[in-house]
């Protein structure tokens, strides 16, 4: 609705993407995400700038696990010697024609882009189909690279309410083929990946300062929504027509860029794997049988040595990246309780939209800003509420205290072949307890700090 009516106010080249809560911090970053996007050799090359998101009142050592500093950092930045980043929703520069569904091979010195689009209609028959009659001179200037403003400012705002209606994109090819995409609720990363599917690259700029800052969730409640939202969103692009696989096989997405796309598209994915896993230790230990050498055993040492290996390498990354040892703890605790309780959701959502009992809808995501009486001991605290995201881990660490107890008190039945369950299934047990540890806090304690009993 926004590009429709900007389309219509000022028709400008260029977009400036932010979210309402986030501002602009660094006062020249349009002057240089238009040092990127200008030029000759970039108008077929670059489609959009996109900044790192900055939280101006994040919490110390991201308790939640959801600035994601250290992503940014290696995997954000990391996809620039692909196709480019992913499109996250905010904190861009978008070049308006390709938002309009322009493709690099149409970008030519001296052709008519509006017209080039065309499919063996006319270009007026298809710019109406395409945009709706409103909007239809709006987008064949911006096609071809013209930046008029109106004439007339009163039939201008007119116009303007009809295309922010809710019912002018009916019969339009809007969050089909131009705008942004519907079919997911992360409309973001699959308006990025329709982009990226075009031929088109994305540039990540982190400057300093921040572009932008915002607000980040604060709350474990806010947190869950957003990861459950997330997850919902990105599994439903990978289980469509959308799939970054199409984008290989019949458009112009690269496959290691495909491969990046897999990495979050399968959040939704790995919560099953992960409950699997997490549950395996446990079992171990209360059948008394075993899924990991022994620890005499010399193959112990390779998994010894591979999660040694793991904790020094994800250790320097924060450390590189200014963080501290409990900020690296928190984001590996939270890695746990979001993938077995928001993204399980998140998963279990999906099943239910395929199998046709339920519609995902679009849950925002409250964030609350922290004040002055936040910022002592109650600041990082874990919060909850009475929804059942909570459920699956709580469940998870009931079951591994019960192992582990089982194990103390000398309760586990007599093994099956001799071998029994040994140091490394009760190390993984006890580390899953740690990463659980505030499920536990939870269940003792009261108010928003403590697990509802209707829970």
């Amino acid at each position: 609705m926004q590009i429709r009516v900007s389309g219509l106010m000022t028709n400008a080249p260029y977009m400036l993407n932010v979210d309402c809560d986030m501002f602009i911090n660094n006062p020249n970053i349009i002057l240089h995400a238009m040092c990127m996007l200008l030029g000759s050799k970039n108008e077929n090359k670059n489609a959009f700038v996109h900044c790192p998101q900055v939280f101006c009142d994040g919490l110390k050592d991201d308790p939640f696990g959801n600035q994601m500093i250290v992503w940014w950092k290696y995997v954000g930045q990391g996809f620039c010697g692909i196709q480019g980043p992913f499109y996250s929703g905010t904190g861009c520069v978008h070049r308006r024609k390709v938002i309009y569904g322009l493709s690099p091979n149409y970008v030519k010195v001296g052709e008519t882009n509006a017209e080039s689009m065309m499919n063996g209609k006319s270009a007026d028959e298809e710019l109406l189909d395409m945009f709706g009659k409103e909007f239809t001179k709006s987008a064949a200037d911006a096609l071809n690279g013209k930046a008029e403003c109106p004439d007339m400012l009163t039939e201008t705002i007119e116009a303007a309410y009809q295309v922010a209606g809710v019912g002018y994109e009916y019969g339009t090819q809007w969050g089909k083929k131009v705008g942004c995409m519907y079919g997911s609720t992360t409309e973001d990363i699959l308006t990025g990946l329709s982009i990226h599917n075009k031929g088109w690259r994305s540039i990540v700029y982190a400057p300093d300062p921040p572009a932008f800052l915002g607000d980040a969730p604060t709350g474990g409640p806010a947190s869950m929504t957003q990861q459950k939202r997330l997850a919902t969103g990105l599994l439903e692009i990978l289980l469509s027509k959308n799939c970054p696989l199409f984008g290989v096989l019949f458009a112009n997405l690269q496959f290691r860029q495909c491969l990046g796309y897999f990495t979050i598209l399968s959040w939704g994915l790995c919560s099953v794997l992960d409950l699997c896993y997490a549950a395996l230790p446990a079992y171990s230990i209360i059948t008394y049988s075993h899924f990991l050498p022994k620890g005499q055993e010399p193959a112990s040492y390779i998994l010894i040595a591979v999660l040694l290996i793991y904790t020094l390498y994800t250790l320097s990354e924060y450390f590189r990246t200014g963080q501290s040892i409990r900020a690296w703890w928190n984001n590996q605790r939270m890695g746990r309780i979001i993938s077995m309780s928001a993204w399980l959701f998140g998963f279990l959502g999906v099943i239910l939209e395929l199998l046709g009992i339920s519609k995902t809808v679009f849950e925002v995501t409250r964030k609350d800003q922290s004040n002055s009486s936040d910022e002592g001991t109650e600041a990082g605290k874990f919060t909850f509420d009475q929804s059942p995201v909570f459920v699956p881990p709580t469940a998870m660490l009931l079951v591994q205290l019960t192992a582990l107890a089982t194990a103390l008190l000398g309760l586990q039945p007599p093994s099956r072949d001799g071998v029994g369950s040994g140091s490394l299934e009760t190390m993984c047990s006890v580390l899953l307890v740690l990463c659980l540890w505030p499920l536990l806090k939870g269940l003792y304690r009261s108010r928003k700090y403590g697990i509802p009993v209707s829970t």
